[in-house]
């Protein structure tokens, strides 16, 4: 097969990703900046996994990586198999495209298309995934937003503008959602509820998957945590493992 469908030998096909040394150097004038060191991590298709870390720990980098967003300077990242970072950019983004849903921490809306709006718009864009059998409806229904269809971002408050970002991520059932400190733009209530959101999508739809988080409690909400420092994996496993009951995304 080709390099989009390219299975890398031992790679399992129960795993939505893996990654083998991976290396990510950033280069600051003539010094050379680690901030990924080394990392094996293998996300099973229906986990749910939290990598908690200080700041500066090389989370955002190693979530910028899984996501293609990043070409690494070592190491591999295969995504359902398929190793990403031997792609072109095209590649990539094609994969990102079909397997991938991102929730950032300062929501990302179009300030002037309504929810329904910025909903449609995620659709047509990653018009390739598969989409929701239910439509957008049921999503929001899931997610505590009925009878938000036709408010703009600027009407609603940062929780609801939140759920709105992960509806917009989940609508066409990537196989991956990574989430980028979903909560550290909100209050503590409007963060319970995203992380709720979160677990009702990992538990109901089987959907995988992957946020970085510094605080502990946001963490606590993950079937596994994976701990960072200086751009190394500390802990590869802790918390509880989680069999889902559905079939995976695909």
């Amino acid at each position: 097969m080709g390099a989009m469908g390219e299975m890398k030998d031992g790679a399992s096909a129960a795993n939505a990703i893996e990654t083998v040394d991976l290396e990510m150097t950033y280069r600051s004038g003539r010094v050379d900046v680690p901030a990924v060191q080394g990392v094996n991590l293998t996300v099973r298709h229906g986990e749910f996994i939290a990598i908690m870390g200080p700041s500066g720990c090389g989370k955002s980098t190693l979530l910028h990586l899984l996501g293609g967003l990043l070409q690494p300077t070592a190491g591999s990242i295969l995504i359902d198999g398929t190793d990403i970072s031997k792609l072109s950019d095209a590649e990539r983004t094609a994969v990102r495209r079909r397997k991938i849903g991102y929730v950032f921490q300062r929501f990302n809306l179009f300030p002037t298309l309504t929810a329904k709006g910025n909903i449609e718009l995620a659709k047509k864009i990653h018009g390739n995934g598969v989409s929701n059998p239910n439509g957008v409806g049921s999503i929001f229904e899931m997610l505590g937003l009925k009878g938000k269809f036709n408010f703009r971002p600027s009407e609603l408050s940062g929780g609801e503008q939140q759920r709105v970002a992960i509806a917009r991520a989940v609508i066409n059932r990537p196989a991956i959602i990574l989430a980028d400190e979903p909560t550290g733009s909100l209050d503590s209530r409007n963060s319970r509820t995203v992380l709720r959101m979160l677990r009702d999508l990992n538990k109901k739809l089987g959907q995988t998957i992957v946020m970085i988080t510094h605080d502990s409690e946001a963490a606590s909400t993950a079937n596994r945590v994976v701990e960072m420092k200086d751009g190394r994996i500390l802990t590869p496993t802790c918390g509880y493992s989680y069999e889902p009951e559905l079939e995976r995304v695909n």
